[in-house]
């Protein structure tokens, strides 16, 4: 059987710092291509993404986190991926756990990997987690088990991998641009009964890697209760939402 199509996608703001370091830490040969999508950024990233030979797309003004991810994953299918890993430029992740995401969707496992940073308490704490982040990661990461019948590590992880299938079924052009979007997502594949698994992954937080403030915080987890609602009502058969329903038939 052929190799399926890895590609990697990258949403960047910012990046120029960090972007190269990442890079290095992708294991060659485990992606086919590298997309960098750059969300108007005031910094070299775009130039400096284009003199490493990636391919390159730059918004004319900032989208966002999920808008900048619904460029990412458009590309990415247009140019032909089986499955998409998306990498964050930013050097918070551990990209050398690509291969092993992907080989557990190539190898019919999984259809969703997430890298779960808190393998225990004290290593992400120690990895520069802070403590409000990881009690509010925590409590909605147990909710969100709870209400969807999953068993993540972690909802809120930024290291990622899909395959096409999944994201051709899920209505994520519906979602939103902002940083709930990743919720989004994960709701809406448990939503249609994919498969979700993750992979340990170290925790790397420090001035250069992006991270939203308490405020930003707030906001993101109470978004995130308001959609779990919505998903509980849609679940119930209480309302009839698109956001949670497949764009096309779930083959069975």
């Amino acid at each position: 059987m052929a190799e399926p199509k890895v590609i990697a996608v990258l949403p960047a703001y910012n990046a120029e710092k960090t972007l190269e370091e990442t890079l290095r830490d992708i294991p060659a040969g485990s992606v086919s291509e590298i997309i960098l999508v750059d969300d108007a950024s005031q910094d070299g990233t775009a130039e400096l993404a284009r003199k490493l030979g990636l391919v390159t797309i730059v918004h004319e003004k900032n989208l966002g986190y999920g808008g900048n991810q619904k460029t990412c994953y458009a590309e990415a299918l247009r140019r032909g991926a089986d499955i998409v890993i998306m990498i964050h430029p930013d050097y918070q992740y551990d990209a050398r756990l690509a291969p092993f995401m992907t080989g557990l969707i190539s190898s019919g496992i999984c259809d969703v990997v997430c890298g779960n940073r808190i393998r225990t308490r004290w290593e992400a704490l120690k990895g520069g987690m802070p403590l409000y982040k990881y009690v509010f990661n925590r409590l909605l990461t147990v909710l969100e088990n709870t209400l969807t019948g999953q068993n993540l590590g972690e909802w809120h992880s930024g290291l990622r991998a899909y395959s096409r299938q999944v994201l051709e079924t899920i209505s994520w052009e519906l979602n939103s641009n902002d940083f709930v979007f990743d919720q989004q997502f994960l709701i809406q594949a448990a939503a249609c009964r994919f498969r979700l698994g993750d992979i340990p992954c170290a925790v790397r937080y420090f001035p250069e890697a992006s991270s939203i403030n308490f405020r930003r915080s707030v906001v993101y987890g109470v978004g995130t209760l308001w959609l779990l609602a919505q998903f509980l009502a849609h679940s119930a058969g209480l309302a009839k939402l698109a956001l949670f329903s497949p764009k096309r038939p779930i083959p069975s």
